[in-house]
């Protein structure tokens, strides 16, 4: 394997290296925050450690009623029936009882918008293999680990406080992330600040996201809390190109939680940005060629790369080329032959493909003489080795 290094500016530019990035001191028991655009994490405290993720895990339930509606299984405008266990839970709720037949697009709302427990059992025992709010936790942990939540399980669809019910932060963040991109056509909702179903709870009818509404592009997800998970919160916010989502749970009150969110999310914007560090094309390092018709091929990256840099970095980015040489002839412009990896200061390493710049055809008769003689004569030229 050979390595090289070499030396990338953003956009053309050449300043100099400044200040490191520093990681965002949080309060919050456990965080993540990852940019979703260049995927780079920004913040990892206790990400994978499993946490009551209190009503935050009310996700789960929201995006497996998307999938069934998406897939034919629901419609927003199916009347869904109340059980007994439905109606009985406490905390918060959209006040259903047994004789209710609630819309689906309304329960979505009311999950999403009032937190209602009542409501995600009622979608629970809609959707569950068997019928009943634990066979589609069941379900729920089974669907997690399919989308890459490995340190997620589920005991009933709401986060009623339980033994077992836990998530870790980063799990979160990926089905945020999963909700965002696979149903773009729901995601509005949960920017919707206020949903009064049937005039029966006034006091319970504004989203608790302390973010939505304060101009600096939060458009989501869903807070959390209970007395041994503290408060939390899933959110996003996008300005300009840019997306982030963030998770933080164990705040000790709702005023630090909005605090703290808000706090992230500015810095998350502020104090980095993304930028082009290399256009397609452009030969970052020259590989040697073995039995070619020419000695070296120029190596290239097939699409511009961009990737997210501090901004007290300035826009010089000192990158590693890892290829394994010499690149057996013949090659062909475009095949993948190597990886440019570079490391931001202060953020997790960014590997990207490299390509033949060129094609380079299997060398003659003379090239192939000339290589083998060169071959022989280093290995004579080798000192012995040592006598066992």
């Amino acid at each position: 394997m050979t390595r090289l290094m070499t030396r990338l500016f953003a956009a053309a530019l050449a300043v100099a290296m400044a200040l490191p990035a520093h990681a965002f001191d949080t309060r919050a028991r456990a965080a993540y925050v990852v940019d979703l655009g260049t995927g780079t994490v920004l913040l990892n405290k206790n990400a994978d450690q499993p946490l009551p993720p209190a009503s935050m895990s009310k996700l789960m339930t929201l995006y497996i009623a998307f999938e069934a509606i998406r897939d034919g299984r629901l419609s927003a405008e199916d009347r869904l029936p109340v059980s007994q266990h439905a109606m009985s839970y406490g905390g918060s709720t959209m006040f259903l009882d047994t004789t209710d037949r609630v819309r689906v697009e309304d329960l979505l709302r009311g999950i999403i918008v009032l937190s209602g427990n009542d409501a995600c059992a009622v979608i629970a025992e809609a959707l569950s293999p068997d019928g009943t709010e634990a066979g589609f936790a069941r379900y729920m942990t089974q669907r997690a680990q399919k989308l890459g939540m490995t340190n997620s399980n589920f005991t009933n669809s709401n986060g009623w406080p339980a033994v077992g019910h836990r998530m870790s932060m980063r799990d979160l963040a990926l089905l945020a992330t999963h909700i965002i991109q696979d149903f773009p056509q729901f995601y509005p909702l949960f920017a919707e600040r206020e949903f009064q179903f049937d005039g029966r709870a006034p006091q319970n009818v504004r989203n608790r996201n302390p973010l939505l509404g304060l101009g600096i592009g939060a458009d989501g997800l869903k807070t959390g809390h209970t007395e041994e998970a503290g408060y939390g919160l899933v959110g996003s916010a996008k300005q300009g190109d840019r997306r982030v989502v963030f998770v933080i749970s164990g705040l000790p009150t709702t005023q630090s939680r909005a605090e703290e969110s808000e706090a992230i999310a500015n810095w998350a914007f502020r104090q980095f940005a993304q930028k082009r560090v290399i256009e397609a094309g452009t030969v970052v390092a020259q590989a040697d060629v073995w039995m070619g018709a020419a000695d070296k091929v120029g190596l290239t990256v097939a699409e511009d790369v961009s990737t997210l840099l501090p901004v007290l970095a300035g826009d010089k980015v000192d990158a590693e080329v890892i290829y394994h040489g010499p690149i057996q002839a013949p090659v062909k412009a475009g095949q993948p032959v190597g990886e440019l990896v570079f490391t931001p200061e202060g953020l997790p390493e960014t590997r990207v493909p490299l390509v033949a710049a060129a094609d380079v055809a299997y060398g003659g008769f003379v090239v192939r003489v000339k290589t083998a003689a060169l071959h022989l004569l280093d290995r004579l030229n080798q000192p012995p080795a040592p006598a066992g």
